[in-house]
């Protein structure tokens, strides 16, 4: 529960007591007006020593007003009251915010204790009251720990303006010779402090020259009052007060507004408590039509004795000025709704409404259009920015949108909080931009046996578009159809058409379907038109007219061979079908050489990757698919050669120092190459490990190994090698003699 007050210390108490802690008196009230028990307010509570029970439901808010005395010259921001939530329990965990007029500027508040000061200083007569709201929040999360609401800080009057008289210097003149008491001029002067507040703004008149031929009556003193253009219907202007000296219902009073120009702007009622009468709203004003009212208030008594009334009369009148004070208002639009309509073919950019606005202040600013995009979520429209210029500025489809509500906007131009606003409705005309077209498919049939001049099929169309005058349709065969030899069409003058036959003897086996092109064209201006295509069955039918089948195969069969012996005749031909290229699949797979599957060969083919190498070709050190296969290796072509090292050596000369050549081993030339690969630091690594080993007793060739060699060449012949085929030339051409170049494999 919210509660406010103002008790800062001895001084704020005595100096506006009368704004003390209001929630109490409200507590102490309220159960009065709702029907149930009166209990104890929350004042007394809050000022005993011991806490008091609160069986009542929690209220959100309860809240009256803040008063404040104006003309303040303290040097120390003005204390105006506390604001404090029963979900403060004082740990500084609640966090207070203030917002609304003069919030922060005016008026500030301690987030922590809730402390409400003015740091300017307040004039009533410049601004009698202020509108703020309050929030509590959890300083922690943010979260709103009261709903927000709204409390008024009204300024108190002091009595810091002097009477004025706005109208003089008066002239007058009085004939002469008039009788003594002969009204001679009403003379006003006004008074700008609180009129309900006090007698700070009660005037007393008095003449200071010209006794003793003219007096004045003190107690015909008028009352000033001013209000503002926007205050609502019904809101309170003022009060008057016609002074009884008797008691009871005998000082009852009764006020009425008996003359003035303001009768119909304004309205008095009387306070049965107070015995005063409050002047209030009647219509909504405007500064700009008429700045200022006049009114002529009558109190008098209701309650009259027949006996005293020659002590009467028992009623008296006051004069009451009202100003009525300018207001910053949003614009204006003049008319207050705009219509228009515009074809749907209407060029982009052009101007189809001029929405006007003005300022009704005095001020007059300058206005600001624009667009409420909310309103016109596809941008079809645009309005210039200065003139107003409503303008088109997307293509408009009646089809698609026939109706668009936009809401333009107008904003002062040096208060952009003002923002007037005008429904704009906007209805997009029809255009002929649609063709008219078969609104579905047609399938129409023909009897073998029909005549000419036979109905077949009733046709009819649709268009989007939507003429004033209603749509109406022409049928007429399309033109590469006119000369047609089988089929008319007759339009029937009521937007359907007929399609007839104009001849007889139609054959299935001679054509089974025909696919009519029907023009429809439309009456628009200008005539748009469409071909749609009407396809035609041809089927047998019984002498009734009845179709039994529009099927030509059924005629193409057998008399005596049905249509189920049919299917089961074609179901065993295919069955017979997949048996043959069954057995013709096997038979040729097995007469299939057996093919090596390259994933499947797995030899002691070991690839390592121990260093940077020169990449994915350092795999082709060694093909291993010669070994399986030479001829099919040598018929593919030449070998592929390494990119990344030298062509294979021909001759072990070149590559062999002179103390490795002397030995023409096998064991020498194993070791001559291990000796090349150790030295040359730029050759690539060859990621294979080829073993050289003992072929086994059964090889004819015998041994090839070093270790039974003789120690020299001289003790052994290799020119057998030649005889052994092109697998051992490369040995024949190293050890033995060569007669000429060796056949290829």
């Amino acid at each position: 529960m919210w509660t406010s007050g103002r008790m800062s210390n001895a001084k704020s108490w005595l100096g506006l007591g009368v704004s003390l802690y209001f929630w109490g008196l409200m507590d102490l009230t309220t159960p009065v007006l709702s029907g149930t028990p009166t209990r104890p307010g929350r004042l007394e509570a809050f000022l005993s020593d011991k806490p008091q029970p609160h069986p009542r439901t929690k209220r959100s808010w309860v809240w009256n007003q803040f008063f404040v005395l104006e003309e303040y010259t303290g040097t120390d921001p003005l204390y105006v009251g506390k604001l404090h939530s029963d979900m403060d329990r004082g740990d500084g965990s609640i966090k207070y915010i203030l917002s609304g007029e003069g919030a922060g500027v005016v008026f500030t508040i301690d987030d922590t204790t809730g402390d409400i000061h003015a740091i300017q200083r307040l004039d009533r007569e410049e601004r009698a009251q202020y509108t703020l709201r309050a929030q509590a929040l959890d300083r922690r999360t943010g979260r709103p720990m009261e709903p927000e609401s709204e409390f008024i800080i009204k300024i108190q009057d002091i009595n810091d303006n002097e009477p004025k008289f706005l109208d003089g210097p008066y002239v007058a003149t009085v004939p002469e010779m008039s009788p003594v008491g002969t009204s001679v001029i009403q003379v006003t002067a006004t008074d700008a402090d609180d009129p309900t507040y006090g007698n700070s703004a009660r005037v007393v008149y008095s003449i200071l020259q010209g006794q003793p031929y003219f007096s004045v009556d003190s107690k015909t003193e008028h009352y000033q009052m001013s209000v503002l253009e926007s205050a609502p219907v019904s809101s309170t202007v003022g009060r008057v007060f016609a002074k009884d000296l008797d008691e009871g219902i005998n000082a009852e009073m009764k006020y009425t507004i008996v003359d003035g120009d303001g009768a119909d702007a304004f309205d008095i009622n009387t306070d049965p408590n107070f015995q005063v009468g409050i002047i209030t709203v009647k219509k909504p004003l405007s500064f700009e039509r008429k700045k200022s009212y006049t009114l002529k208030v009558e109190g008098a008594n209701p309650h009259l004795e027949m006996r005293f009334l020659n002590l009467g009369p028992f009623q008296d009148t006051t004069t009451v000025h009202i100003n009525v004070e300018d207001v910053d208002e949003p614009p204006v639009f003049d008319p207050g709704s705009y219509f228009v309509e515009v074809p749907e073919d209407v060029a982009i950019g052009t101007t189809i409404q001029t929405i006007s606005a003005k300022d009704p202040d005095v001020t007059n600013n300058s206005i600001r259009y624009s667009i409420d995009r909310s309103s016109d979520p596809g941008r079809f429209f645009y309005v210039d920015i200065t003139t107003g210029a409503l303008m088109t500025a997307r293509p408009l489809d009646r089809e698609e949108f026939s109706w668009h509500n936009i809401t333009v906007l107008a904003m002062e131009m040096n208060n952009p909080s003002q923002v007037g606003s005008v429904p704009v409705t906007i209805k997009v005309l029809d255009v002929n931009d649609n063709a008219p077209e078969f609104p579905r498919f047609y399938e129409a049939f023909v009897c073998e046996n029909a005549k000419a001049g036979q109905l077949i099929q009733t046709v009819s169309a649709v268009d989007q578009d939507d003429p004033r005058n209603g749509q109406h349709f022409y049928y007429s065969l399309a033109p590469e159809a006119a000369n047609n030899p089988n089929f008319t069409v007759r339009d029937n003058q009521d937007n359907t058409a007929r399609i007839l036959t104009r001849r007889s003897g139609f054959r299935q086996q001679e054509q089974s379907v025909f696919y009519l092109p029907i023009l429809i064209s439309d009456g628009g201006q200008p005539v748009l038109s469409s071909t749609g295509t009407l396809t035609i069955q041809v089927c047998g039918c019984d002498d009734e007219g009845h179709v039994l089948s529009c099927s030509p195969e059924a005629y193409m069969l057998p008399v005596s061979l049905s249509r189920g012996a049919l299917i089961a005749i074609l179901a065993c031909v295919f069955v017979l079908l997949v048996l043959v290229l069954l057995i013709l699949s096997l038979r040729r797979h097995r007469k299939q050489p057996y093919i090596l599957d390259d994933e499947e060969n797995i030899h002691e083919n070991i690839v390592r990757y121990d260093d940077e190498g020169g990449g994915e070709e350092d795999t082709e050190a060694f093909d291993i698919a010669a070994m399986w296969n030479p001829r099919e290796a040598q018929a593919a072509g030449a070998p592929k050669t390494r990119q990344d090292m030298l062509p294979e050596i021909e001759s072990l000369s070149r590559y062999v120092p002179q103390t490795c050549a002397v030995s023409s081993t096998v064991h020498s030339y194993v070791l001559a190459k291990l000796y090349e690969a150790d030295m040359d630091l730029w050759a690539p690594p060859f990621d294979s490990l080829q073993t050289y080993m003992f072929e086994g007793d059964g090889s004819v060739a015998g041994s090839l190994s070093s270790l039974q060699s003789a120690t020299s060449d001289s003790e052994q012949s290799f020119d057998f090698l030649t005889d052994w085929g092109p697998r051992f030339r490369k040995l024949a051409e190293l050890y033995g003699a060569s007669e000429g170049p060796a056949p290829l494999w």
